[in-house]
């Protein structure tokens, strides 16, 4: 960074409840404003996502520019192979593991967030200019999800918490949002993530059959994938109950839950 250049200010819109309250705080001046907010698009979020941020980019006086690498969804299914003729899979979900011979359990490992969120937006930030001004990026982590706030792995980049600074919890972001005359917004995170509550997974049950219907297809599909790559031992779920999605009774699942997968993402990239 050089003494001589502000840094770039960026919003990192997931397009979900905090960082839509972020933008729209700033939107009305109750922040100071970003240069510019960054979404980037998996290709796999339920059309609500979509919808709310056609109706947000609206409302904002600065840009928001949407990237992607491409369908999320899709590329999970590719089978490689590697020089030494082994078959892998690159960007896999964090789908729960059951071994039916053992009945071991495992998680695999996430590499979603950083493939599809993490390194697109540093590419576009580099492409922008940032590595020579240097980054300040806003994540839109509430005060109730403090435990995912991480910093930056560049050096040029330091990650900031607008929602931390204020003492706002998800709850305050909603109520904040109602005040103002503001829709509420969707929930903002793969159709199919692992990390979904069963108060998610029954929503898009019921309110996006759509989308619901493309993470049970997503999730067969992914375990035929599964099945090809070398060493691979289990089968896959993107419940951790280890029970194909579309056999799940969610709403009797909901009155023993208690646990949120979610609030353990580490990366504060997604959900928001």
């Amino acid at each position: 960074m050089t003494a001589d250049k502000k840094p770039l200010r960026v919003l990192s819109l997931g397009a979900g409840v905090q960082s839509s309250t972020l933008a729209l705080m700033a939107a009305n001046g109750e922040i100071e404003m970003p240069d510019f907010a960054i979404f980037a698009d998996v290709q796999a979020e339920p059309e609500s996502v979509y919808v709310w941020l056609d109706w947000l980019e609206k409302q904002l006086p600065y840009p928001v520019f949407r990237i992607t690498r491409g369908n999320l969804a899709e590329q999970a299914l590719i089978i490689k192979t590697s020089k030494n003729g082994n078959q892998y899979q690159k960007h896999a979900p964090p789908a729960f593991i059951l071994d039916e011979d053992t009945g071991e359990f495992g998680i695999m490992m996430r590499q979603c967030t950083s493939d599809f969120k993490i390194d697109p937006i540093r590419k576009k930030l580099r492409e922008l200019g940032g590595k020579q001004t240097g980054v300040e990026q806003w994540l839109g982590i509430s005060l109730d999800e403090a435990q995912r706030m991480k910093p930056s792995r560049d050096k040029w980049i330091t990650n900031r918490w607008p929602l931390i600074e204020k003492r706002f919890t998800r709850y305050q972001c909603l109520q904040w949002m109602q005040e103002k005359g503001y829709p509420t917004p969707p929930r903002s995170s793969c159709s199919f993530c692992p990390y979904h509550s069963p108060a998610e997974w029954l929503r898009l049950k019921k309110e996006e059959p759509d989308s619901f219907d493309s993470a049970v297809a997503f999730e067969r599909n992914f375990q035929i994938s599964m099945s090809h790559v070398s060493g691979f031992r289990g089968k896959p779920f993107l419940h951790r109950s280890c029970q194909p999605l579309d056999t799940i009774d969610f709403e009797e699942m909901l009155k023993t839950y208690q646990t949120d997968l979610f609030g353990n993402e580490c990366e504060g990239m997604c959900g928001v």
